[in-house]
């Protein structure tokens, strides 16, 4: 280590987690599984590097047979077609040409091997890719606007500050060992494309009179994170340039990397020393590391669109278009992925863009050939013009392949909107996500209506079931959903999300959206409705 271990020198207050990553290095287990493991296979691996797999940004594949699952980092989403055909090659050759798209703009492998690693390295080294510390007590995949340079709701383009931030830390032994995961975004759009709430460091776009002109920049968001114990982050009040983003990112990644819990790792999100500081305190700390900074300027964030851009829409660059695609809960082939580069390239600026809500877009298709790409046969069903229901559902990985989860997620959530499709008719979209346990890659609580996978014991033994929470939004006024009581079976999710839904429909204000039906009617009245729907089906 380049930097003195402060939190080390008792380690009766560390977990054993921490002890696993001050024996050897998380970083350390690449070369180990290249080394190793790839010839010796999956029955040589020790149970401590199978926990720092994570660093590579590999997880074991329920249920544990030999299986993996790999993230691959896509900074703010944004690949090259040679970088796409490398994953979709790599999904075929590897991993049963399946692929998913994450809420962290990442692409999801399954089915990998042990003896596979080495070469999918290498293939992805060559295009510039990387799943290093994609997982792992470390910083993540930095995520951000999928439109960047291409955005007419942008201050500026982020591209350059994201790759600066994403070279900068990956993998960077001063930062490859933090108490927990650590979340970035850095987006300039207006709509908070970058979920700036929900991450443990955030950069949104502001003004400041500095001097006499106006600056663009951003306003600073520490503390933010899903998870069992949610926390909404907390704006710092202090104002970025453009030129100074790294700086004050490598600063408070310092002082969570020093001062983060590691006794409990339950309790080692940035989150939760946040919480305990509070912003003042975490602010001053931040600037005796850095120096001083402006105090916040305007906020220029005006709302949330989720990170949805279904359908064609007109780019910042005259008489070029961005097509936004529906990926139905993240999940196509390598096949599908291929066409889309194949189309990128003949009709677009040969880049493709991954977004925070599961989908695709595809830039830079002249008005001459837009047409030509809604005819592609590929968009059928990775559509620009979705169902409203299957639009706007998220579904994390679930029990078909996440040791963590107790429910399958995936295929429930697309039957559960496709069986709301047929059933309603309505002209506003509501984001239904699904998790599998309380980690909440899914981001359940930001949903209009989150379902969290649980069990429940029938005559015929446990079966899936689902809590529901109604009521989350970010960007101003941001707040996660409420819980109801009331577990749901699966199989019953369908049916008692339509009543819920028609009760909306059927009592809301003209041009009222989900979130402020719910704002207006209370929590209460969507539990009452609950209550008595539960009750009748069981009856």
């Amino acid at each position: 280590m380049a930097y003195e271990a402060i939190w080390a020198a008792d380690p009766s207050k560390l977990n054993k987690m921490e002890l696993v990553k001050l024996e050897k290095d998380g970083l350390d287990v690449i070369r180990t599984i290249i080394e190793k493991y790839a010839t010796e296979g999956y029955d040589s691996i020790t149970e401590d590097d199978m926990n720092r797999f994570k660093w590579a940004g590999v997880y074991q594949q329920k249920p544990n047979n030999g299986h993996f699952m790999m993230r691959v980092r896509i900074n703010s989403g944004v690949m090259t077609t040679d970088q796409a055909r490398a994953i979709a090659a790599i999904a075929k050759d590897y991993g049963r040409n399946l692929m998913d798209v994450t809420t962290r703009q990442a692409i999801q492998f399954h089915w990998l091997t042990i003896q596979d690693m080495p070469d999918i390295f290498k293939r992805l080294e060559a295009v510039g890719l990387y799943s290093y510390e994609a997982c792992g007590d470390c910083p993540r995949t930095v995520v951000g606007n999928p439109l960047a340079g291409i955005d007419r709701d942008e201050l500026m383009d982020t591209t350059a500050l994201v790759n600066e931030v994403n070279d900068f830390f990956l993998m960077n032994r001063d930062f490859s060992n933090l108490p927990r995961k650590y979340k970035m975004s850095i987006s300039s759009n207006i709509y908070n494309s970058g979920h700036a709430e929900i991450q443990c460091l955030a950069y949104t776009p502001a003004t400041k009179v500095i001097d006499g002109e106006e600056v663009l920049g951003f306003h600073v968001w520490v503390g933010g994170g899903l998870s069992a114990k949610p926390h909404l982050a907390k704006r710092l009040d202090m104002f970025v340039r453009p030129e100074e983003v790294l700086k004050v990112a490598t600063g408070v990644t310092t002082i969570y990397r020093d001062y983060g819990y590691r006794e409990k790792r339950h309790h080692a999100r940035l989150k939760f020393l946040v919480a305990d500081w509070g912003p003042e305190k975490f602010k001053d700390k931040l600037i005796e590391l850095i120096g001083d900074m402006p105090s916040s300027g305007e906020d220029k964030t005006v709302g949330w669109k989720a990170a949805y851009f279904d359908g064609v829409h007109k780019q910042k660059q005259e008489g070029l278009n961005y097509v936004g695609l529906s990926i139905p809960v993240g999940r196509l082939s390598g096949d599908e992925f291929l066409e889309l580069a194949r189309i990128a390239d003949e009709y677009g600026d040969k880049t493709i863009r991954t977004t925070v809500s599961q989908n695709i877009i595809l830039s830079g298709v002249s008005d001459a050939n837009v047409d030509k790409v809604l005819g592609e046969k590929v968009l059928e069903r990775l559509t620009p013009e979705p169902a409203h229901f299957m639009s706007r559902t998220v579904s994390c990985t679930g029990n078909e392949f996440c040791n963590l989860a107790v429910v399958e997620t995936k295929e429930r959530a697309k039957s559960v909107a496709e069986y709301l499709d047929s059933k309603i008719e309505l002209d506003e979209e509501i984001r239904i996500h699904f998790i599998g346990c309380p980690n909440s890659c899914g981001q359940k609580h930001v949903a209009d209506i989150g379902l969290q996978g649980s069990l429940i014991k029938t005559p015929e033994g446990m079966v899936d079931a689902f809590d529901l929470a109604v009521g989350g939004i970010l960007g101003p006024n941001a707040k996660f959903n409420e819980t109801l009581k009331g577990r749901v079976k699966g199989d019953n999710v369908g049916p008692v999300l339509e009543q819920l839904i028609l009760f909306f429909k059927e009592n809301r204000s003209p041009e009222e959206t989900f979130h402020q039906f719910v704002n207006r009617v209370g929590v209460a009245a969507f539990q009452d409705k609950l209550t008595s729907i539960l009750a009748v089906a069981a009856s």
